[in-house]
């Protein structure tokens, strides 16, 4: 399996709180008077408004009327600090606030960047590829949506904007605190949330950002492995055209079948050298892939800590040696690993599919399970049964 690599590019400059914004292209957002903001307000809240008012006036006055000090300082003093401190927080609430996200959005996508693989007993490849490929996944929706409506942020008691007109990239973005950004057309907000290290925190927010995630995942692949992990793209050495009629006969069934199929598992089986690995890349690139399928390749070590990412509405996971895995439990062998289990509970849907979200509504996520494996005899009883194996082949024919 071949992949090519998503690299990250290792000139990113970190943010340094001591820089001005200004000196990096920030600008001070001035809010705009709104008549019918106001009129609202007057409506709404003439107290609060009132209040507010009253103490400006009075701050004015007692600027204005002090006889200790010359007529011309009293006026200097008008524009100090503290006054102006009372205008600004008048102004402030008798005009909108700049347009903020919408955090009652259900669909909400998030990452840490760059991602640091770090090496640890405790550690282990799978969750470093999938916090990359969730990483892969939120760069890629941002390189999709292009440049944003408007983008802000709030320092130092101040709302400042960076002209949009000037935007090139994300990581040459300058990020003290927190910046929001809006596209519009997409109704989609993004927050980034600066960390030590030039380390930030991208959180996607919209109405559905299934659309833009399926875009942004299509032709991407995954190795999962005890030892290295890999995200790339699914190769596939030999074309389905390439193996014998019945094989292909096969595959147009199982291609009807991920057409009409919510949940969908295929086991071949045969002897080595019939073809059975590289049929299940074939179909993974041609069928698959084109369908908008994440492809995730499982091995023996990666298949009992996995569990599908719930932000993918179509996955398939090709499980290579399924008899080696999904071993009969009765045999003193399968009782050492619970990888039967885990390999059961893909095959029920119950490991995401039972799980119902805070609405009530059920994942609607696709899955194609493809297993390979060289004999039958040796898989649990439980796995053959009616309702877990959709469609089951033997291959015969030594293919390579």
């Amino acid at each position: 399996m071949d992949f090519d690599y998503f690299r990250h590019n290792e000139g990113t400059p970190t943010n340094n709180n001591r820089q001005s914004l200004l000196a990096s292209g920030w600008r001070p957002f001035n809010r705009e008077f709104d008549w019918g903001f106001l009129w609202h307000l007057l409506h709404t809240d003439a107290g609060e408004l009132t209040q507010k008012s009253l103490n400006l006036a009075s701050n004015i006055a007692d600027n204005l009327g002090r006889t200790n000090y010359a007529w011309w300082a009293n006026i200097l003093n008008v524009v100090s600090d503290n006054t102006r401190y009372e205008i600004e927080k008048l102004w402030n609430y008798i005009t909108p606030e700049p347009n903020s996200p919408d955090h009652r959005y259900k669909d909400i996508l998030s990452t840490e960047t760059p991602i640091v693989q770090f090496v640890s007993r405790n550690s282990i490849p799978i969750d470093y590829v999938l916090n990359r490929l969730q990483e892969i996944t939120v760069l890629r929706v941002l390189e999709l949506l292009g440049r944003p409506d408007i983008i802000t942020q709030y320092y130092l008691e101040r709302d400042f904007y960076f002209p949009v007109e000037r935007f090139s990239n994300w990581e040459r973005l300058d990020v003290i605190n927190t910046v929001y950004a809006y596209w519009s057309k997409y109704d989609v907000w993004l927050q980034i949330d600066p960390y030590d290290r030039g380390r930030r925190q991208y959180t996607l927010m919209a109405r559905k950002l299934t659309p833009l995630i399926n875009k942004a995942t299509y032709d991407l692949a995954m190795m999962l492995s005890g030892y290295q992990s890999r995200v790339g793209k699914v190769h596939s050495q030999f074309p389905i055209r390439t193996f014998p009629e019945d094989i292909q006969s096969f595959t147009d069934s199982v291609q009807q079948a991920v057409l009409n199929q919510k949940q969908l598992a295929v086991l071949v089986h045969g002897e080595p050298g019939t073809g059975k690995t590289a049929w299940t890349q074939a179909v993974a690139k041609e069928i698959l892939v084109p369908l908008g399928y994440v492809i995730f390749i499982l091995d023996h070590d990666a298949i009992a800590n996995f569990v599908p990412p719930t932000y993918l509405e179509r996955i398939c996971i090709i499980i290579n040696e399924a008899d080696n895995l999904a071993q009969d439990r009765a045999s003193e062998v399968a009782q050492y690993n619970n990888k039967t289990e885990h390999i059961l509970s893909l095959l029920d849907g119950t490991l995401y599919q039972s799980v119902i979200d805070e609405s009530g509504i059920q994942m609607q996520q696709r899955l194609v399970i493809l297993m390979t494996c060289n004999t039958t005899e040796r898989l649990d009883p439980a796995m053959l049964r009616k309702g877990r194996i959709d469609l089951m082949y033997k291959f015969e024919q030594k293919f390579v």
